[in-house]
């Protein structure tokens, strides 16, 4: 019967320096192979030069590296790339490359569908499968980062994990692929260029607070009128805003870092003064910024963009309420790499 090999990036450092010792090795080829793993990013143990071969063999005979293959790649007009990733199962998530003048961001996925039902979003229209291994994630970010230096010449500069899936509901895997990301044994990046968004989940948001972590926190939040986020955002009954307001203010008083909203307007839905009313009045417990998003279609003609009036009511009501506001184009349509796109269309 075949033995079925595990995938070596589960294993810590400590456990690969274990592993080589049991093996009648030194216990440095342990940092070795997690440097090539992690920092050098091979796909393949004969990658890893500085070991022998019987030491490659060996590890060929134990392990799997199970990394991400990028199936499909598109362009935007825009710039904009998004890839269709497929996972040593088969199954496909998307991450997006988007480029701007002065920066380059990846939108990675967290989950293969997603486990929430924001009405308006085509990745909840996909059965939630699984969630993503730390690697996998990982591997995302490694894909954007070489894309990155091959057609805009310069590193990935930040990363959203604003693609497939709820962060927060895959939170340990997430927190490990960060670590490996922000360490100087993986990519070294500042955890100050990466942002989780969420839909919103309080008992988690709490948690982020009380693990320190010193990454961004966006909240998607697209009403603060209860009812109407509800109609939405389906599981706002279960997590409804006064709990949401509750872990927000304890994640500022916690970490006393901003809070960023990310907030689409749509025709007939929250358009009108009484939802900037009651947005401002949500804003005014923590410092915050609020990020209005242009809608991307999904088809189905349900949800509409707002007018440019409304847009300019919003920005010129928080403005005044001294919130800092900014309105956000949406990248990649074409492709459908925009937020709330990402549904394994390509």
């Amino acid at each position: 019967m075949e033995i079925k090999k595990k995938d070596i990036r589960a294993l810590t450092k400590d456990q690969l320096r274990d592993f080589f010792v049991e093996e009648g090795d030194k216990a440095f080829r342990g940092n070795q192979v997690y440097e090539w793993l992690w920092n050098k990013g091979a796909h393949s143990f004969d990658d890893m030069t500085n070991l022998s071969k019987p030491t490659r063999q060996m590890l060929e005979n134990n392990f799997v590296i199970n990394h991400i293959k990028v199936d499909q790649m598109q362009r935007s007009t825009d710039g904009t790339i998004k890839n269709a990733v497929r996972l040593h199962d088969g199954l496909i998530v998307e991450s997006v490359l988007i480029p701007t003048a002065s920066r380059t961001t990846a939108c990675v996925s967290s989950q293969v569908g997603c486990s929430l039902d924001c009405r308006f979003c085509a990745t909840a229209r996909l059965k939630r499968m699984r969630n993503l291994n730390p690697d996998e994630i990982f591997d995302q970010v490694v894909a954007i980062d070489n894309e990155s230096r091959l057609y805009f010449n310069r590193p990935l500069s930040n990363i959203v994990f604003m693609g497939m899936g709820e962060p927060l509901m895959n939170y340990n895997n997430v927190l490990k692929a960060i670590d490996k990301i922000t360490s100087p044994e993986g990519l070294g990046m500042s955890p100050k260029r990466i942002t989780v968004s969420t839909s919103g989940v309080p008992k988690m948001i709490k948690k982020m607070a009380d693990d320190e972590v010193k990454f961004k926190l966006a909240v998607s939040l697209h009403s603060a009128i209860d009812e109407i986020r509800t109609s939405i955002m389906p599981f706002n009954a279960t997590f409804p805003l006064n709990d949401l307001r509750e872990a927000l203010q304890y994640w500022y008083a916690k970490t006393k870092n901003k809070i960023t909203y990310e907030y689409v307007v749509w025709q007939g839905i929250n358009d009108t003064k009484a939802d900037v009313d009651a947005l401002i009045q949500f804003c005014k417990f923590a410092p915050s910024k609020v990020n209005l998003i242009e809608y991307n279609p999904i088809d189905d003609g349900e949800f509409q963009q707002a007018s440019n009036q409304a847009i300019d009511m919003y920005v010129s009501m928080l403005e005044k309420h001294h919130i800092t506001v900014t309105v956000r184009r949406s990248r990649g349509k074409d492709i459908d790499a925009a937020c709330g796109q990402l549904a394994n269309k390509s």
